[in-house]
């Protein structure tokens, strides 16, 4: 079980901004981000400087346009972002609320494929209480999505606590079960190390439909028939699993802020994440704002 901190806690943003260079995983596309400090209540927010106007983006479940192999947001003139789940979930497990994303590109970049550098990016400027307390959305029914043979759900729970599990037909992977408790900042140590993953029998097909044009080992963790292609092999031994709850907090930090509730994800992904946040918000007597 993952856990998170006490009610009490300030909100928190950054206590300078952070340039962030790199490549999109599935463009291609060199880009640069400026994460910077945002004022109270401000939530976190994706800025397309490479367009002019209507380049406001709110990090929220509404805007969700796609699940395909990403999160992608949209603003309601179309302006889009994508790749947005790793920053994200750096931001939930570093317990920043308010910050302003400047992006020059479509895609956040990869980095090595976590949400690691992120995180030590943010240790590194340092980061700032504020005034205002935290609002935390307090789920209060069980709540349940499914498609095909995933589901996912969350139940009422006095913390934020999650557990997941996978099962792929590689017999590299297999079955993977992860229950873990995350307490006095391990996220960074237990979580945001975790790397994206991918079958090597599935690389050119991605690629000659326009997707994962920037992958590489350097970026994600490369699964051939008999062996990890990796030089390194794995960071943990249950890597692909740690992973799928790195990309679940963070998909679902586009709540708008953190959820209190016990999060159970069995081969689910970023659609099903968002699906169970729409229905969620779909009727208030689902949840408390405290």
């Amino acid at each position: 079980m993952i856990a998170s901190l006490n009610l009490s806690k300030k909100q928190q943003t950054l206590q300078s901004e952070i340039v962030i260079t790199g490549i999109g995983l599935h463009t291609g596309k060199d880009v640069k981000i400026i994460i910077q400090p945002a004022n109270n209540d401000n939530g976190i927010k994706f800025i397309r400087t490479d367009i002019e106007k209507n380049n406001i983006i709110e990090a929220l479940w509404p805007n969700v346009t796609s699940t395909n192999l990403s999160t992608t947001i949209s603003n309601e003139k179309g302006i889009s972002v994508s790749t947005i789940e790793h920053l994200m979930s750096a931001l939930s497990g570093m317990h920043i609320d308010n910050a302003n994303i400047l992006i020059d590109n479509f895609e956040v970049p990869i980095m090595d494929g976590s949400s690691f550098p992120f995180v030590k990016s943010f240790e590194s400027t340092g980061i700032l209480h504020q005034e205002e307390d935290r609002k935390v959305i307090l789920v209060k029914k069980e709540i349940q999505v499914f498609k095909n043979d995933s589901f996912a759900k969350i139940i009422p729970n006095k913390q934020f606590a999650i557990d997941f599990e996978i099962d792929f037909e590689s017999h590299l992977i297999k079955k993977q079960a992860c229950q873990l408790q995350l307490v006095n900042g391990n996220y960074k140590s237990d979580i945001s190390t975790a790397r994206t993953f991918g079958f090597e029998k599935d690389v050119d097909l991605l690629r000659a439909n326009g997707l994962a044009l920037g992958g590489s080992l350097d970026n994600a963790v490369v699964v051939g028939e008999n062996k990890i292609l990796n030089e390194d092999g794995l960071r943990f031994e249950d890597e692909f699993v740690r992973h799928k709850i790195l990309d679940s907090i963070g998909d679902l930090y586009l709540a708008g802020k953190p959820i209190y509730g016990y999060f159970y994800g069995n081969k689910s992904g970023h659609f099903l994440n968002n699906q169970l946040l729409r229905k969620i918000f779909s009727d208030k007597s689902n949840y408390e704002i405290i």
